[in-house]
């Protein structure tokens, strides 16, 4: 869901051709941990694409299935899957963030539906959002904007920032983040990378040093 070209506008090159829409299913499956198995609504929302269930999957083993005691983030939560999935598997506390009020229902009803009161979703822009956090506040955070956007650098930035040392940061862009012109902060080094279609999905760690 991000735009991950590193030149500031599209001006010189013109734009880089955007990746082909993906219909927003009408349900999501967690896959691992105390709701596995459970199906959740999803909107069909403009820009809303769900991680599908064999990009979790992976990213859930580099992660470790078991996530309990941990503090996550999903920065961009759309459909909830990632953060919903983090909470299935144990972790303390969720924090979404999502700007469609809409969208930003649907997640409500979902929690209120698994009672998943370690879940705390906030609706408002992602960016206003995340500058009023504390620094060092999640052990994993997740990144998944709109591709259509230019949002990844200043995504990494607050993730740099709002993960602790040796946290990891999962990223999904529609090309590799690798080259001189990567938006890839000093703090965080990227541990992991796989393709699945056109989506590139990434693994990054917060250096502890």
């Amino acid at each position: 869901m991000n735009s991950r070209t590193r030149s500031p506008s599209p001006a010189a090159g013109g734009p880089s051709p955007a990746p082909a829409a993906r219909r927003s299913p009408a349900q999501v499956r967690i896959i691992g941990g105390k709701w596995k198995r459970t199906p959740l609504p999803v909107l069909d929302a403009e820009g809303l694409r769900p991680t599908p269930d064999r990009v979790r999957e992976t990213l859930f083993n580099w992660l470790g299935q078991d996530m309990s005691g941990l503090a996550c983030l999903d920065l961009f939560a759309g459909s909830g899957a990632l953060g919903f999935e983090a909470a299935s598997r144990g972790a303390v506390q969720v924090t979404m963030v999502e700007a469609n009020p809409r969208v930003a229902k649907q997640l409500r009803d979902n929690q209120y539906r698994l009672d998943a009161q370690q879940i705390r979703i906030v609706q408002g822009d992602a960016f206003a959002t995340a500058a009023q956090m504390p620094a060092s506040s999640f052990d994993v955070v997740f990144l998944d904007p709109p591709f259509a956007q230019d949002w990844l650098r200043p995504a990494l930035e607050h993730a740099a920032r709002l993960s602790r040392p040796g946290g990891a940061v999962y990223v999904e862009t529609d090309r590799a983040l690798n080259g001189p012109d990567a938006p890839v902060p000093a703090a965080l080094e990227i541990v992991r990378h796989a393709r699945a279609g056109a989506v590139h999905f990434h693994l990054l760690q917060h250096r502890t040093t």
